[in-house]
């Protein structure tokens, strides 16, 4: 295991260090220990590798990464896997806004609550949140999956493409083009699969969700409303 200790060295070198490991085959696991809500903390990571973050973490941590799989015991701040394109992110605490923003893969596991934009422009990304999630989360959401034990603040899913959001708790309201769908078979063995990767499986029952979708009428040309355009 390498060991890094943020007190004494500086997030520089803990990039320049993950940057340098081989993009084929196992690495030798990262602790991350006093990381003191520093920012963009193992962001770019291309390896496959088990990264331990041992307390709170600032801003954009795990961004951009691919393969990895960072565990943060604690909380994290604003944009935590902004931009992920595979692997995983595990918060052990909440997580502040724009968590999993435009994420293109992977899954973004959050033990507890996300604030205001959680989801936003995903484009490919799986995110599960065990507590609530804040407004506009789900924002142009392209593709991609979300699941929200939790409630829902306002405008959930606005101008929503084709991202599927599961939530099991109220909805405060939806955004435009967000409508409350059909739970058919195959989203409710996909949403199985969500909640196995995240643990829950057996322990939560998919029957308790909603589906949220797009009603497809935003984003597609209206002959009858031409002049609006």
């Amino acid at each position: 295991m390498t060991r890094f200790d943020l007190e004494t060295q500086t997030v520089r070198e803990l990039n320049a260090a993950l940057h340098r490991l081989p993009l084929t085959g196992s690495a030798a696991p990262f602790q991350i220990v006093n990381p003191n809500g520093e920012h963009s903390i193992a962001v770019g990571v291309d390896a496959d590798v088990e990264i331990a973050i041992d307390g709170p973490v600032g801003y954009f941590c795990g961004g951009m990464c691919r393969q990895a799989r960072i565990t943060i015991d604690g909380n994290a701040g604003q944009g935590v896997g902004e931009n992920m394109e595979s692997g995983q992110i595990h918060v052990k605490g909440d997580a502040s806004q724009s968590a999993g923003a435009t994420g293109r893969g992977g899954l973004l596991l959050i033990e507890g609550n996300a604030s205001a934009r959680c989801g936003i422009s995903m484009k490919g990304v799986d995110i599960v949140v065990k507590g609530d999630i804040g407004h506009l989360s789900g924002f142009m959401a392209q593709t991609g999956r979300m699941v929200v034990f939790g409630e829902a603040g306002e405008s959930l899913g606005d101008s929503l493409y084709e991202a599927r959001l599961y939530v099991r708790g109220p909805v405060a309201s939806l955004g435009a083009d967000c409508i409350a769908k059909e739970m058919r078979d195959t989203h409710r063995a996909e949403l199985y699969d969500l909640l196995t990767a995240a643990g829950e499986a057996g322990r939560v029952d998919v029957g308790e969700f909603t589906r949220y979708g797009s009603a497809r009428q935003l984003y597609t040309f209206h002959v009858d409303n031409a002049g609006a355009y």
